[in-house]
């Protein structure tokens, strides 16, 4: 493929290393009846080590420059579909479930203007999902898999925790792409879950719970509750917290998913009439 200059505003930085680029392909533990959803292909370099391995591989590329480029490299390959779309804006279950109705495997250089809401969607469809594999920027990769009481956990910890088990593979340096970011990456195996890890009622209030709860990190979990605005009475407020054996001026930052999910769970129960 001709060489084409990453461009600033997509984010891109190509992954050049073939020491890294074979860990990943290793990673996503490809058998040869598996379908892979690509995202951001780039110039194909992954690609071509996972069509290699897979049965299809389904690569989703923004940039209309190198779409007819990637179409023209894997057009005598028989097994490599390029489609040109935004991820942000595509609809997964069409996507994939029009293409093949098993459980897809995901390999991923998330630019990382793009990882959180791009991890967001994968959670929303995780039933899609076996496995994925994703780079994302050291920072992100830390939050994700970050435990209770550190700096790093927050509202996307809570979140794929829930749903994922996730494991940090192995870091990659600057180096590894042109041109080189200015930070460390690093690459992460997240595993859905047959089931939340936690039981939790209404996801929908438990995500309101956990995003009040990291709204002002320097704020007691009492003071971020409140101007959430759960409950009428600032009473029931107490109550509700006291039955978790929750003390209010924690931080929302030490809570576990366990103590998320039953302040959640113990809220649905005093709202309902």
């Amino acid at each position: 493929m001709e060489r084409i200059r990453p461009k600033k505003a997509l984010g891109q930085n190509f992954l050049t290393d073939h020491n890294v680029l074979a860990r990943i392909v290793d990673t996503v533990e490809l058998a040869p009846d598996d379908h892979v959803l690509e995202v951001g292909p780039g110039q194909g370099a992954l690609t071509r080590l996972l069509a290699a391995r897979a049965a299809r591989v389904v690569a989703v590329e923004l940039d209309r420059q190198l779409v007819p480029l990637l179409r023209r490299e894997f057009a005598d390959s028989g097994k490599v579909e390029v489609v040109e779309a935004d991820i942000l804006r595509a609809d997964l279950p069409e996507l994939l479930g029009n293409r093949w109705e098993g459980r897809w495997k995901v390999a991923a250089n998330l630019p990382y203007n793009i990882s959180t809401p791009v991890l967001f969607q994968f959670m929303e469809h995780r039933q899609l999902f076996s496995r994925l594999v994703l780079m994302l920027q050291k920072e992100v990769g830390e939050r994700l898999a970050a435990p209770p009481d550190c700096k790093e956990y927050g509202v996307l910890s809570v979140f794929c925790q829930l749903h994922f088990d996730i494991r940090r593979m192995f870091l990659v340096k600057p180096g590894s792409f042109f041109p080189a970011p200015k930070v460390d990456s690093v690459v992460l195996r997240l595993i859905p879950l047959a089931e939340p890890r936690v039981t939790v009622g209404d996801e929908a209030l438990f995500r309101r719970v956990v995003k009040s709860a990291f709204s002002q990190r320097r704020k007691t979990l009492w003071n971020c509750l409140k101007s959430g605005q759960f409950l009428d009475e600032e009473v029931q407020l107490r109550k509700v917290l006291d039955d978790c054996g929750i003390n209010p001026s924690r931080r929302g930052e030490t809570l576990s998913l366990e103590d998320f999910a039953r302040l959640a769970n113990a809220l649905e129960l005093s709202v309902k009439p």
